[in-house]
């Protein structure tokens, strides 16, 4: 089919295109020496280099550079009040997590820090967060509540997160997560805290239109599988996508549970078994590894990589920024420890932060893929190969950043 150019297109010249497209036979879906086309927000073609006239459009000659989809980061809880860094000294220095628990440490520590604090406090801390993911390229980002654990608390969080995509070149994925642990007020009744989130604050929040799925922590210190279920059926009962933190510390069968609800994606899963995996395979849910939080806390039970290979589960891989247990606002960062810790290949790692993960958050039409009718959102590097952008920590290659079509960040 014959292509129009029109004096507003702009044509990305002479790159090395890394599209994750699975159509494309080789490892990423590389193109070399092809343009790029992009009209308005949406990429219009890919073609071999100079096949086009092109007209009176803008051409910008990358110089045989990489170009990639723009990064996913799938699970993050970006926003939150204070910080933990005196906790995990603490830590260090041999104190228990049970005693810094029983001093007020922990979770509580941060609920109650983002309870005291305003959604100004939270907005200018969660700001300079998300720079320093968009300054390593990252396009889309998911963020998480979970440390308000009410419903002022929970809707303050969620607010954050919608000023920070109205004020940056970035799109946000809100998830609620007020199912993330139970609030002093509710230690001792959970049961009756999953009423309050399931008849309160999912279906007030739900109405401003304030997140786009329904997360839980589904765990032995966190909620059990009944309560998840009852969570899981008022969601249903909204239409709307769930999620979970499951098998991160027991297999309680969380991930099946997710399936059978056709959840978006299982996130930690470090205890998953070959009957949750068959499961996964079979609903098409994506799982998500972690391993800044596996390093963080110096775990040893990996994910089960080989059994999500053989059942073809996608693999998606995020940093689970938070201040407790992943406190790393680098996703370049994360995807080397993918390769170091868990011995994924470089090809799964960044389909992990781009066409897996754009899955993981119900996008897996419009992100994470350089190819027509795609969204405009990638980035140029100054390097030759995909592995190249996570191989040396401290140095960051990107060249320029691109989202919905507009130029963000330019060394060309």
């Amino acid at each position: 089919m014959a292509i129009e150019l029109r004096d507003t297109d702009v044509v990305w010249r002479n790159a090395r295109l890394a599209t994750m497209d699975p159509s494309i036979n080789a490892a990423y879906g590389l193109l070399k020496e092809h343009d790029l086309l992009v009209r308005d927000d949406k990429i219009l073609a890919i073609l071999p280099t100079a096949t086009l006239q092109t007209g009176s459009c803008q051409v910008i000659d990358v110089q045989q550079r990489l170009i990639t989809p723009g990064l996913i980061d799938c699970h993050t809880h970006l926003v939150f009040g204070g910080n933990r860094a005196y906790e995990w000294e603490q830590r260090l220095n041999g104190m228990s997590y049970a005693e810094l628990s029983a001093q007020g440490g922990g979770i509580n520590a941060t609920v109650s820090a983002t309870r005291t604090s305003s959604l100004e406090q939270l907005g200018h801390s969660a700001q300079q967060r998300l720079a320093a993911f968009m300054a390593e390229g990252v396009t889309t980002i998911e963020i998480k509540s979970g440390y308000g654990l009410d419903l002022e608390n929970e809707e303050k969080l969620l607010q954050v997160a919608q000023n920070l995509e109205k004020y940056n070149p970035i799109e946000i994925s809100a998830t609620l997560l007020a199912a993330h642990t139970c609030p002093p007020e509710y230690k001792h009744s959970p049961d009756a805290y999953i009423d309050l989130i399931c008849e309160i604050i999912l279906p007030q929040l739900w109405r401003k239109k304030l997140f786009d799925a329904v997360d839980v922590f589904c765990e032995s210190v966190g909620f059990n599988l009944e309560q998840t279920e009852r969570l899981f059926q008022e969601a249903q009962r909204w239409g709307i996508p769930v999620k979970g933190h499951v098998e991160q510390l027991s297999n309680l069968g969380g991930s099946e549970l997710v399936a059978r609800y056709h959840g978006l994606s299982v996130d930690h899963i470090e205890y998953l078994d070959q009957t949750g995996v068959e499961a996964l395979s079979h609903s098409g849910t994506v799982a998500v590894l972690l391993p800044g939080a596996f390093y963080f806390l110096q775990e040893t039970q990996r994910p089960p990589v080989d059994l999500l290979r053989q059942f073809n589960v996608p693999i998606a891989v995020s940093t689970d920024f938070n201040p407790g247990t992943s406190p790393f606002a680098s996703l370049s960062m994360v995807m080397n420890m993918a390769c170091v810790q868990f011995g994924l290949t470089p090809e799964e790692v960044w389909l992990g932060v781009t066409r897996h993960a754009a899955r993981a958050l119900g996008r897996g039409n419009s992100h994470g893929q350089l190819r027509a009718g795609a969204y405009a959102d990638f980035v140029v590097w100054d390097a030759e190969n995909p592995v190249d952008i996570f191989y040396e920590l401290g140095h960051n290659p990107l060249n320029t950043r691109v989202f919905r079509g507009a130029i963000t960040h330019s060394n060309i």
